[in-house]
C-alpha cells in the first residue's frame, strides 16, 4: 500500500519518498542503494519541473512524462558536470523505470511512453578474480603489514579469508557479531534482499578467525560487531580496501585486485574445480544464474590463455 497521505493527487516528492521507504523496508534493499536511487529520483524530478516550467509535480502529473522528456534528462545526464557513463546512464534510467512501476502499481499512474525510451549499449564486463598463487601472496602478506598492529594485521588476514573462504560480500563479513564464533561448519548469511543462504566454512577459515580472537584486545559481547577497529568500534568497509590497496602495491598486483575479486576468485577457483554454477549460485547468494554464468565466460577466457600459451602450434 502507499505511504500515508500519498495518492495521485499528491506531490511528486511524496511518492519518491514512499518508492524509497518501499525499497528500504519490503524490497529490504541497502541503505547505499536505496541513497543512489533516491539521488536518482531527485534529479529526474527536479529536470522535470525545470523542463515543464511549472509549479511543484503532483504524483498524478508523472503519468504525463513522454520518451523526449527521459530521452533529454538521460542527455542531460550525460554531458553534465559529472558526466555519467553508459552503465551509469542505464542504471539511472533503471531506476526512473522502477520509480513508474511503483506508481503504476500503487497508484494507478502509468506512463507509457516509457516503454519506448531505450537505455544506451553496456559493453557486458566479466568479473577479474585473482589468480589462486595471487590470492594465496595477498593473504599472506598481511602478516608482514607494517601499517598494522600484529592484532590488526590478524584480523584483516581474518576478513580477506572470508572473503576468498566462503565467498562472502565485505558487507556480509563485517556484519558478523561475536556471537557468530568460533565460527560453525556451515555459516548462515544474510545478505541483499535480506535473502538468507548457507556457506560451508574452510577449517583455514575458522582458523584465522580464532587467530584473529585470540590475538584482539577487546571484551567482546555476543552482539559486538565480531571485527573490531582500532579503538574498538566496528570495522569499516573502508578500512578493508585501504589494506587490500596497500598489499597490491607492495605485491605489485593490478588495481582489480580489491576486496571484492576475493569474491570473484571464490567463485571462479571453485568452478575451475568442478563446481557446477547452480551450486556457486547458491553459495554466492544471486538471485539470477545468468549473474553466476559470468563466471563460466572468465574460467573458459582463462583456459583459452593457457592453451595458448602452452599450445606449440599457437
Amino acid at each position: 500500500m502507499a505511504g500515508p497521505g500519498i495518492g495521485a493527487d499528491h506531490a511528486a516528492s511524496g511518492a519518491l519518498a514512499d518508492w524509497l521507504a518501499h525499497l528500504a523496508h519490503e524490497r529490504r534493499l541497502s541503505g547505499r542503494t536505496v541513497e543512489t536511487y533516491g539521488h536518482i529520483g531527485r534529479l529526474y524530478l527536479a529536470f522535470l519541473q525545470r523542463h515543464r516550467g511549472e509549479g511543484a509535480l503532483s504524483a498524478a502529473d508523472l503519468g504525463t512524462v513522454t520518451a523526449a522528456e527521459v530521452r533529454a534528462h538521460l542527455a542531460e545526464r550525460r554531458s553534465g558536470d559529472r558526466p555519467l557513463n553508459a552503465r551509469s546512464l542505464s542504471q539511472t534510467l533503471a531506476a526512473i523505470r522502477g520509480f513508474h512501476v511503483f506508481l503504476d502499481r500503487r497508484l494507478g499512474v502509468a506512463a507509457p511512453q516509457l516503454a519506448l525510451v531505450r537505455g544506451p549499449r553496456v559493453k557486458p564486463t566479466l568479473p577479474r578474480p585473482l589468480s589462486e598463487d595471487q590470492t594465496r601472496g595477498l593473504l599472506q602478506e598481511t602478516e608482514a603489514d607494517p601499517d598494522a598492529e600484529p592484532w590488526e594485521a590478524a584480523r584483516d588476514r581474518a576478513v580477506l579469508t572470508l572473503l576468498y573462504g566462503c565467498g562472502l560480500r565485505i558487507s556480509e563479513a563485517l556484519s558478523l557479531t561475536r556471537a557468530d564464533a568460533p565460527l560453525p561448519e556451515t555459516l548462515r548469511i544474510t545478505g541483499k534482499g535480506g535473502k538468507t543462504r548457507m556457506t560451508p566454512v574452510l577449517p583455514a577459515v575458522r582458523a584465522a578467525v580464532d587467530a584473529y580472537l585470540a590475538a584482539q584486545p577487546f571484551v567482546s559481547t555476543p552482539d559486538d560487531p565480531l571485527f573490531r577497529a582500532r579503538r574498538g568500534g566496528p570495522l569499516s568497509p573502508r578500512h578493508i580496501q585501504a589494506a587490500v590497496q596497500r598489499l597490491r602495491g607492495r605485491l605489485g598486483l593490478p588495481a582489480s585486485a580489491t576486496p571484492h575479486a576475493l569474491r570473484h576468485s571464490f567463485a571462479t577457483h571453485l568452478l575451475g574445480a568442478g563446481a557446477d554454477l547452480r551450486s556457486i549460485q547458491e553459495l554466492l547468494g544471486h538471485a539470477s544464474l545468468s549473474t553466476t554464468q559470468k563466471y563460466a565466460a572468465v574460467d573458459a577466457a582463462a583456459l583459452l590463455r593457457a592453451y595458448s600459451n602452452a599450445h606449440p602450434r599457437a
